[in-house]
């Protein structure tokens, strides 16, 4: 028997860089980093997840003229309470709430990956 506490999904301390993406120290000594590109591939919203269809949606592709793409960006981050936090992100998406919990579970370190 695996004597392991498991992983605490409570953070400590949260560091949140609009152009970088989001750090967080966890309570029992882990540190997830979450860039950009990464936490919007797993967003966990029912549209991006594909809860509602048969699939994860497909990124919309750009418009014929378009020419420009901006960098992905977080717009803005909110609480949800005590258990998450809103990411409203500069291609107009923020439906997704990442739960403290979802964000543990996809950390992307070497050890969370075994």
């Amino acid at each position: 028997m695996d004597a392991r506490k498991p992983p605490s999904s409570e953070p400590g301390h949260i560091a949140i860089s609009k152009s970088k993406g989001i750090k967080i120290d966890w309570k029992d000594g882990h540190r997830s980093e979450y860039g950009l590109r990464y936490l919007r591939d797993r967003c966990p919203c029912a549209s991006c997840s594909g809860a509602h269809q048969a699939g994860p949606a497909e990124p919309k592709a750009p418009g014929p003229f378009q020419m420009y793409q901006p960098s992905l960006r977080i717009a803005a981050v909110e609480p949800a309470g005590t258990y998450a936090l809103v990411i409203q992100w500069n291609d107009g998406h923020r439906s997704g709430i990442y739960s403290y919990d979802h964000l543990r579970a996809i950390c992307p370190c070497p050890e969370c990956a075994d």
